[in-house]
């Protein structure tokens, strides 16, 4: 399981440090992709499999699913995790997230997002202007 916020540098040649805790549900590696805002998703491989099943069941009439495959697939990279627990982030995710000297790494439960510093704290700052209308949705699914 993936919890918690932790703050890292990127280096000169695109690697980030992943936090130790999240190192150990890594196991053969990972798979690294687009996210939808503006930030990278990381999925364990087991979990990447699960999800790609799903997304290639979907119709090949619906432009929405054409989309999300273009989307997940096109700009995904298999990624491992070095000696020093870093990942090398390639160059065309980092320039999408605008990963640049300072990566937040956000637990996500079955996945973790990479995020810059400032888009971070942008979607922090939505969030805690709009906990009342998040709960009132929750209240409405039951949770």
């Amino acid at each position: 399981m993936f919890l918690g916020e932790f703050e890292h540098s990127i280096d000169e040649k695109g690697r980030v440090a992943v936090p130790a805790r999240f190192r150990e549900e890594l196991g053969e590696g990972m798979v690294l992709t687009r996210g939808f805002d503006l930030c990278l998703q990381a999925f364990p491989r087991q979990v990447w499999q699960q999800l790609s099943q799903k997304v290639s069941s979907l119709s090949l009439g619906s432009p929405e699913a054409r989309s999300l495959r273009r989307m997940l697939f096109s700009n995904a990279a298999e990624v491992e995790v070095d000696r020093q627990g870093r990942i090398l982030v390639p160059q065309n995710l980092r320039e999408y997230a605008g990963l640049a000297e300072q990566v937040v790494i956000t637990g996500m439960d079955t996945y973790f997002e990479l995020w810059s510093a400032e888009r971070w704290r942008a979607v922090m700052d939505q969030l805690d202007t709009s906990g009342a209308g998040i709960a009132e949705q929750l209240a409405a699914l039951g949770i």
